[in-house]
């Protein structure tokens, strides 16, 4: 294994730890002020922060794997855990629909989204920066499980652009169901990605489905 190879696996390693250390925080970051300023919306995204960690301990387990044997078949661990994401996932979008229809029908609005503004520009940066480099990374390995990672990740910013928007127009209108429509946006990307951990939890392809 050559010194470029060598750093790579290095690399992609901490690219992975990066992303599970990021999300535990970004996730209880966004679940603290969207209970502090009772914004639905970032409250989900930042249960969607952390429900990823799960697959990104698989992520980070696989490098390891491939990196000692250059095996890339999905392990029991990796499936399993990707099983457990969707389940949650799915939890996730029953609450944050059935909490948004009671807010629509209240009327109920968040007091500031500024956070949400703050935290979506912050994750959309990060990310871009991630999908990036695991691209670049996955390429000189000639890793498919790394590059459908990367792609996974942009996810993410999707989430975040959908935090960002509502945040912004919500700050700017005071509209309150603007607060409600982004959770739904929210539900599903999350819908989806619990559908997709599921679908990758029954094949051998690689991608643990998670934004960053």
């Amino acid at each position: 294994m050559t010194e470029r190879v060598n750093e790579a696996y290095r690399l992609a390693f901490a690219l992975a730890i990066f992303t599970i250390a990021y999300n535990i925080i970004e996730g209880l970051v966004s679940i603290y002020f969207g209970i502090a300023d009772e914004s639905l919306t970032l409250f989900g995204f930042g249960v969607d922060s952390l429900i990823e960690v799960i697959s990104g301990f698989g992520i980070a387990q696989m490098i390891i794997r491939i990196r000692r044997s250059g095996a890339e078949n999905r392990t029991a661990f990796e499936k399993n855990a990707l099983r457990i994401t969707g389940f949650a996932f799915y939890i996730l979008v029953a609450g944050l629909l059935i909490t948004s229809g009671y807010n629509l029908f209240i009327g109920h609005k968040p007091e500031t989204t500024i956070w949400g503004v703050i935290i979506s520009v912050l994750s959309i940066a990060v990310m871009l920066i991630l999908v990036m480099m695991k691209l670049r990374v996955g390429k000189i390995l000639n890793s498919e499980a790394i590059i459908a990672d990367a792609h996974c990740t942009r996810i993410c910013i999707y989430m975040s652009l959908v935090l960002l928007v509502s945040s912004l127009i919500f700050e700017f209108t005071g509209i309150g169901w603007i607060d409600a429509l982004g959770t739904i946006c929210l539900a599903w990307f999350s819908f989806s990605e619990g559908r997709e951990c599921f679908e990758k939890a029954r094949t051998e392809t690689h991608c643990s489905c998670h934004k960053s």
